[in-house]
C-alpha cells in the first residue's frame, strides 16, 4: 500500500486513535512503524496515534489520557490550570479514577493517578469536547475549587487559596453550587470558614 493511501485511511479515523482503528482501516503495524518512522505519525502514548498533519489540538495530553483511561477524568492541578484558577503549569496530567477500579499505568504523557470515592466520583464531573468529537472528561470549575480545598495537601495550601481567591473574582462564580459539592464531598465547614475570611 502506498504511503498517501495509508495516509488518507487514517484521515479518515478520528484525530486521536488507537492502533486497533488503523488495523480496522486496512493498516498492518508494519504500516503504522514506517509511518511512524517517516515522521508522518505520532505516537502520544502506547497504542495511541496521531498523523503529524493533526499534531497539536486543545488539551491533546488530556485526550491522549483520556483513551488510556476513559472512564477517568482530569483534576486538581491539571484541572486548575484549564480552568484557569492558577499560573501553575503542572509537570504531569493528573487524572482521577473511581476507588475500586484498576489504576491506568499511563508513562505518556506523565500521569499522575488519583483514586477518588465511587460514591461522589460524578460529582461536578463535565464532558469538554474538543475538535472532531474528540474530548475529555474533567472536573468542573466548582469541583475543582472543592477539591484543591479538601485535598490541599496534594495541591498546596497556598495554591488552594489562590485558586479560590481567583475563583471568587469570575462574574460566573456559583457560591451556592460550590457549597452543594463541598457538603457532597464532606468539607463545607472548612470551606465556609475559608470563604468567610476571603470575603471579610
Amino acid at each position: 500500500m502506498r504511503r498517501e493511501e495509508r495516509i488518507e485511511r487514517l484521515r479518515s479515523i478520528r484525530p486521536v486513535f488507537r492502533a486497533a482503528e488503523a488495523r480496522e482501516a486496512g493498516l498492518s503495524w508494519r504500516d503504522l512503524y514506517e509511518l511512524r518512522d517517516a515522521g508522518d505519525l505520532i505516537a502520544l502514548s502506547r497504542g495511541i496515534y496521531q498523523l503529524s498533519e493533526r499534531a497539536g489540538g486543545e488539551a491533546i495530553d488530556f485526550v491522549t489520557v483520556s483513551y488510556r483511561a476513559p472512564s477517568g477524568m482530569i483534576c486538581l492541578d491539571s484541572a486548575l490550570a484549564y480552568w484557569d484558577l492558577t499560573d501553575h503549569v503542572p509537570a504531569h496530567v493528573h487524572l482521577a479514577v473511581r476507588k475500586g477500579t484498576t489504576r491506568p499505568m499511563i508513562d505518556h504523557p506523565p500521569t499522575a493517578v488519583h483514586v477518588f470515592n465511587d460514591r461522589t466520583f460524578d460529582v461536578g464531573r463535565v464532558r469538554v469536547d474538543v475538535d472532531d468529537d474528540e474530548g475529555f472528561w474533567i472536573t468542573d470549575r466548582e469541583r475543582t475549587i472543592v477539591d484543591a480545598h479538601r485535598l490541599r495537601h496534594q495541591v498546596g495550601a497556598d495554591a488552594a487559596a489562590h485558586a479560590l481567591r481567583r475563583y471568587l473574582r469570575r462574574r460566573d462564580a456559583q457560591l451556592p453550587l460550590l457549597l452543594e459539592y463541598a457538603r457532597a464531598l464532606g468539607t463545607d465547614r472548612s470551606l465556609v470558614a475559608d470563604l468567610q475570611l476571603l470575603m471579610a
